[in-house]
């Protein structure tokens, strides 16, 4: 795996840069863990009880961001980059003739039109089918899916290629 790049989350900061700075964290572990590997390594199921795939997760990265972001936070008309459910599972985890590039593009995308700058306050709120949700919580959302799915980012690396380390 590559030298670890990531900029580690601050320890003194006010709520917002708290919550953005751990969701930038999380975000640059998954890209770490991806990085160095070629397109039959990403799209390789390398657990045999799972169909989980590193690609699969950038893909459901891009996809997640898209909605909680655009959809929920902005109320953007926006539609999944890879809409529909395969054997009742997301699409985003199909990945046997997906496009590598387009998906790493399509998640720097989502992640840097993510901004929240445009919201006042993290108690602010928006109404998205029929619930009350505050940017406070679509933070904490975020990070706690890609907490959850770096641990299977870490588990998929190591089978594929030995490498180990946050």
């Amino acid at each position: 795996m590559t030298d670890d790049q990531r900029i580690p989350p601050s320890k003194v900061a006010d709520d917002r840069a708290s919550l953005t700075s751990f969701l930038d964290h999380q975000r640059a572990t998954l890209a770490m863990k991806c990085a160095g590997l070629t397109g039959e390594q990403l799209k390789r199921k390398a657990v045999p009880t799972s169909g989980l795939t590193l690609l699969g997760l950038v893909r459901h990265a891009a996809a997640v961001e898209r909605s909680w972001f655009r959809l929920v936070v902005n109320a953007e008309d926006v539609r999944p980059p890879w809409p529909g459910e395969v054997d009742g599972t997301f699409a985003e985890f199909h990945v046997e003739d997906a496009d590598v590039d387009e998906a790493f593009e399509t998640w720097r995308e989502e992640c840097a039109r993510a901004v929240t700058a445009s919201v006042d306050s993290l108690d602010d709120t928006v109404d998205f089918r029929g619930e009350t949700i505050s940017l406070r919580y679509v933070l904490t959302h975020m990070i706690e899916e890609y907490a959850r799915h770096n641990g299977h980012a870490d588990l998929l690396r190591e089978a594929i290629d030995g490498a180990v380390g946050e």
